[in-house]
């Protein structure tokens, strides 16, 4: 569904991405896993279109994303939820849910696909007529969530869901991230600073180091690697 190869990238004068190879295959959860500085948002900036790839290639569904633009990707079935969530905070959660939808016409669909989040997260049906920027850290990542699902996204992309937020958020989050993956086929690509977590969600992993991979597998077998436990999973 999504292949990565070779792929260089970076900002300026500086080289984040050094031949970065990567798959994820239909139907998969598939994690990238790392110490900051990897390259792994970096990874996902440039499959959504935001870092432009200096070398190799991406391709979704056999078609190359090279020099799309961001709103050109999304079209292709590929939603991105950035670390800081990045919600309009000056829109309330329906408006911001709605934006998720700016390149669809369906509007039956869409007033759906409202109910469907809001099933997910009630929280956020609650809140509809409130102001984005007055919802606690956790609702904003429910949010961001929830307008990416607008878009109806084939290939959901996370980068670090549970980036400073309450243990229970966090398993409400993945909660939904599994329901999404398990009942409506929803692929996902998933970058979180809790490798344990990621892992015990993901079906493959990659590990990047100084924009490289240098290790991948099996969730279950990157688990039981000793180097990856020891830099990863905090154990000796």
């Amino acid at each position: 569904m999504l292949r990565l190869d070779s792929v260089r990238a970076g900002y300026g004068l500086i080289e984040v991405l050094r031949g970065i190879d990567l798959r994820v295959e239909r139907g998969e959860i598939v994690t990238l896993i790392g110490a900051n500085g990897a390259g792994k948002s970096t990874t996902l900036l440039a499959i959504s279109g935001v870092v432009p790839v200096r070398t190799g290639s991406i391709s979704f569904d056999e078609k190359p994303l090279a020099g799309l633009r961001p709103h050109q990707v999304t079209s292709l079935g590929i939603a991105h939820v950035p670390e800081g969530r990045r919600i309009f905070k000056s829109l309330t959660v329906l408006e911001n849910l709605r934006m998720g939808a700016f390149q669809r016409h369906d509007r039956d669909g869409i007033a759906r696909d409202i109910d469907k989040v809001f099933a997910l997260f009630p929280v956020l049906g609650e809140r509809k007529d409130q102001l984005g920027g007055t919802l606690s850290g956790g609702e904003q990542q429910m949010l961001a969530i929830g307008r990416a699902m607008l878009a109806q996204p084939r290939l959901l992309i996370l980068d670090e869901p549970s980036l400073g937020l309450a243990p229970l958020v966090v398993q409400t989050i993945f909660k939904v991230v599994r329901e999404l993956n398990a009942k409506e086929g929803t692929t996902v690509l998933l970058v979180e600073q809790n490798a344990r977590l990621a892992l015990d969600t993901a079906s493959r992993g990659y590990v990047l180091e100084i924009g490289k991979v240098v290790a991948e597998g099996p969730s279950k077998q990157l688990l039981e690697d000793p180097r990856v436990i020891e830099a990863y999973l905090g154990e000796a």
